[in-house]
């Protein structure tokens, strides 16, 4: 039976703070103290790290210090909601694999716009009439759901959009914009260069100064950040230096 997205959240919020005072517990043992799958433990511990909350490693994860789930989901929401209101009809979107790049869909209250995306949890969000979402393909990877490979980059190829939207683990003045998750650099890169008009990266204080394991792109090629109110302001002043223009949200112009 599928769970109300209220219960998995509130499970992923006791996952945390469970890991915070056991860090040394596997996969295993979660998934029997919060009786669910291991692969569905797989997911939440995904989603979490998705959300720069905990870093995972064989067999378990490590929490972030001081990580909190409720601050880090509200801030995502927002900036999908900013990144949505840039959205204009008649406007083609690459969005990535990121969730925050994902909860987009549901704010997009424009007319004939299209949606490209590798993200298959596409297929159950929401969106509005007037947006078309065009899955590229490819094969897919659990538990994020990602379409990758050489058939999702071969749709790619020939495609230009006119805004592309890419959600990140990190990004930072040295590396650039990083992922954890090596078989989807190539087609985040792609999302960035096939873009007519202007590209995004979405990232909330928590991915912000932080250098993942594999590079989606450059500094020189991010144009513009989407990030919130609790950013560092050493780590946006260097970005800043970089080219790179900040676009911060505050809660309480969502008041």
């Amino acid at each position: 039976m599928k769970r109300k997205k209220s219960e998995v959240d509130q499970r992923r919020a006791e996952v945390l703070e469970y890991l915070k005072i056991q860090p040394g517990t596997n996969i295993k043992n979660l998934s029997e103290k919060f009786q669910v799958s291991v692969m569905t433990m797989r997911r939440d511990l995904q989603e979490l790290e998705d959300m720069g909350l905990l870093i995972r490693h064989y067999g378990g994860a490590r929490v972030r210090r001081d990580a909190t789930l409720n601050d880090q989901a509200g801030y995502r929401n927002l900036i999908a909601r900013y990144a949505a209101s840039l959205v204009q009809d008649g406007d083609t979107l690459f969005l990535n694999t990121s969730k925050t790049a994902l909860s987009m869909l549901p704010y997009i209250n424009r007319q004939d716009v299209t949606v490209i995306t590798n993200n298959g949890k596409a297929i159950s969000t929401e969106h509005q009439l007037g947006v078309q979402v065009i899955l590229t393909g490819g094969e897919l990877r659990h538990p994020k759901d990602a379409m990758v490979g050489d058939y999702a980059l071969r749709s790619l190829k020939t495609v230009y959009a006119k805004k592309s939207f890419i959600g990140c683990n990190g990004i930072s003045a040295e590396m650039g914009v990083t992922t954890e998750n090596a078989n989807e650099v190539s087609i985040n890169t792609l999302m960035v260069e096939h873009v007519t008009g202007e590209s995004f990266v979405l990232a909330d204080h928590t991915k912000l100064g932080r250098n993942s394991s594999f590079s989606s792109c450059p500094i020189g090629d991010v144009k513009n950040l989407i990030t919130d109110e609790l950013a560092p302001e050493d780590v946006l002043e260097e970005l800043r230096a970089k080219g790179v223009k900040i676009h911060i949200v505050r809660k309480e112009d969502y008041k």
